[in-house]
C-alpha cells in the first residue's frame, strides 16, 4: 500500500545495524557443515523477477520444507518421531493477502462490502515487484512456510485461502476473511502482505486495529491482545530477518494503527497485518523475491506468534 501523496515527505529515522539472532548464526554453521544440502529447504521457490494504495491494502504449490533455523520451542521431528506439543490446542489462522486469481476477477473483487465504518472493495489484486513477482505469490509462499513451522510445534493452522478456492477463484472478500478467523475461535490471526510504496521507502511494519465501534465492527475487546500480538510479531520478524522497521510508516516504531481495514475492524479475535517490505523498492524487492529470506520471514512470524501464545 502506498502512503505517498502530495507534499508527503517520509521520515528517515536512523537505523542501527541489523541484529542477527543466535538461531540465524547457528543456521549458517549448520549449512556450512553439511555441504549445503539443507540450502534447498531455505531457498526453494525463489520469486520471479511488476502498487497498492492505502485504500487497497486488503484484500509453488505445496508446503515448503523446514529451514535449519529453529524457532523457540521447536523440536526436530526426526529426533523425537513426533511434532513438539508446545502449541497443542492453539488455533492460528494465517491470512495470505489477496489471491493470485484476483487479476482475472476484477469486477467481482470490486464489489463493495460492509466493514463497519463504511463500505469497501471486496478485495484488491495487491501489488508486485517491478519485475512482476506478485504480492499474492509472495503471501502464499510465506504463509505455507509459516504453516509448516507452526504445525511442527503442535498448532492447528487454518488458512483464509490457499490458492485453491473451489467455489471462487478469487478472494475471499475482506469481511469473509475476518469471519474465518472468528469462526475458528483463533488464538491469533496474522494477515501477511507486502507493500507497494515508492523507491527508497524500505522496511516492514505491523498494522494494529484501532478502536472502532460502529455498525458490525467493535474492536474494543481485542485492542490490547492484538497490540501484544503485533509487538511480539514485530520483534520476532526483526530478529529473524534482520530487517529494520519501516522508514516511511510508523515513525520508526514498526507499528501502525488503522481503522480502515475490514479484516481488522470485523475481527473478534486477536489479529494483526504485517507488511513484510516494499515490493517497489529494489533493495526490499531483492529480499522479498529470495526464498531464503522468505523462510526467515516465516520463522520470524512464527517466533512472534509462539511468544504471544505462550505468554513469554
Amino acid at each position: 500500500m502506498s502512503y505517498a501523496g502530495p507534499g508527503f515527505e517520509p521520515s528517515q529515522p536512523s537505523r542501527s545495524a541489523p541484529r542477527r539472532s543466535p538461531a540465524v548464526a547457528l543456521a549458517v554453521m549448520v549449512l556450512a557443515g553439511t555441504g549445503g544440502w539443507l540450502v534447498w529447504g531455505a531457498v526453494a521457490d525463489d520469486g520471479g523477477g511488476g502498487g497498492k494504495t492505502r485504500a487497497g491494502a486488503e484484500g509453488g504449490v505445496g508446503r515448503a520444507p523446514l529451514s535449519p533455523i529453529e524457532p523457540p520451542g521447536y523440536t526436530d521431528p526426526e529426533a523425537s518421531g513426533q511434532p513438539t506439543a508446545a502449541l497443542a490446542g492453539k488455533v492460528v489462522v494465517i491470512d495470505p493477502g489477496h489471491n493470485p486469481g484476483n487479476f482475472q476477477h476484477t469486477a467481482e473483487i470490486a464489489r463493495k462490502v460492509d466493514i463497519g465504518t463504511k463500505s469497501k472493495e471486496c478485495d484488491t489484486t495487491g501489488t508486485a515487484t517491478n519485475s512482476g513477482y506478485t504480492e499474492a505469490e509472495f503471501t502464499l509462499d510465506v504463509a505455507r512456510r509459516l504453516r509448516t513451522v507452526l504445525e511442527q510445534q503442535g498448532a492447528t493452522v487454518k488458512f483464509t485461502q490457499d490458492g485453491d478456492r473451489a467455489d471462487h477463484a478469487f478472494g475471499p472478500c475482506v469481511d469473509e476473511r475476518a469471519r474465518i478467523g472468528n469462526a475458528a475461535h483463533a488464538d491469533a490471526v496474522v494477515s501477511v502482505h507486502a507493500d507497494g510504496s515508492a523507491q527508497g521507502n524500505r522496511g516492514f511494519h505491523v498494522i494494529l486495529p484501532g478502536s472502532v465501534h460502529e455498525g458490525a465492527a467493535d474492536t474494543r475487546p481485542i485492542l490490547a491482545s492484538s497490540r501484544l500480538l503485533g509487538e511480539r510479531v514485530k520483534a520476532g520478524f526483526a530478529d529473524a530477518t534482520g530487517s529494520a522497521p519501516s522508514n516511511y510508516v510508523g515513525g520508526g516504531t514498526g507499528l501502525d494503527t488503522r481503522t480502515d481495514l475490514g479484516g481488522l475492524n470485523l475481527s473478534t479475535v486477536p489479529k494483526v497485518f504485517i507488511e513484510c517490505g516494499n515490493m517497489r523498492d529494489s533493495k526490499d524487492a531483492a529480499l522479498l523475491t529470495s526464498g531464503a529470506w522468505r523462510q526467515k520471514a516465516a520463522l520470524g512470524l512464527s517466533e512472534g506468534i509462539v511468544s504471544f501464545l505462550r505468554g513469554s
